[in-house]
């Protein structure tokens, strides 16, 4: 398996199967000339750190496929964030994966399923989270990126407001309703409304819910956090809430 084992951690699980498994099996077959799971794999349903991690690369290849094109600058900015949130030789890894995944045609539709079918809620709200962090991370709205995203969210049956509270913060510069929508509440809200809507948010994104799928991961889901009590402490400032 020789370092790809860095990058998926504990192995993998229900990713083995499905159509994320033949891409998987693809992209990995031609790098390392042998058995995906060879001594990795685990019980068909349980979810292992892989399984997320490699849920991910496919997702990112729909979104970076999205405009129909992938360039340079693109790769350079997946790769900066993925050696921010999982080191520079998981990140290597993961490089040579995606690139392998980006020559394959996806369904988005059909990974999308598989992994909405297999993952719970809290870890399918930090995927899509991960999604935006990747999208917005060269600092530009691109509308087929957030479109993507959308479609991927409405196939995990995300909520509404949770996808409106994961996207709030990346659309400061053009929301000024940002803090509310990361809240889930609308502008017209009390002081106490608030305050109990930040309870239930801290509460949501607590980076514990998503502690079985590695450090790594929980150290990413641990920015949304922040992003909920920066939502708290604007919306404190501005009504003087003590």
């Amino acid at each position: 398996m020789g370092s790809f084992g860095k990058w998926i951690g504990g192995g993998l699980g229900w990713a083995v199967g499905g159509p994320i498994g033949a891409l998987v099996g693809f992209a990995l077959g031609s790098m390392f000339d042998g058995s995906v799971t060879a001594g990795t794999a685990q019980l068909p349903g349980h979810t292992a750190e892989g399984d997320f991690k490699m849920s991910l690369l496919v997702l990112v290849a729909c979104i970076m496929k999205a405009d129909g094109r992938v360039d340079k600058a693109e790769l350079a900015v997946v790769k900066k964030f993925l050696v921010a949130n999982f080191g520079e030789e998981g990140a290597l890894d993961a490089l040579q994966i995606l690139k392998k995944l980006l020559d394959q045609p996806i369904d988005e539709t059909e990974v999308a399923m598989q992994i909405g079918q297999n993952l719970n809620y809290s870890s399918k709200l930090e995927l899509l989270h991960l999604l935006f962090n990747i999208a917005y991370a060269d600092g530009e709205v691109v509308a087929s990126e957030l479109n993507t995203i959308q479609r991927i969210a409405q196939i995990f049956r995300i909520d509404r407001l949770d996808f409106e509270s994961i996207k709030a913060p990346y659309m400061k510069h053009v929301d000024t309703n940002w803090a509310y929508k990361s809240l889930e509440i609308e502008p017209s809200a009390t002081n106490e409304e608030i305050k109990k809507a930040y309870r239930k948010m801290a509460m949501k994104y607590h980076p514990d819910k998503v502690n079985d799928l590695g450090e790594e991961v929980k150290k990413s889901a641990t920015e949304k956090f922040r992003s909920i009590n920066e939502a708290y402490e604007s919306l404190k400032k501005q009504r003087g809430i003590n």
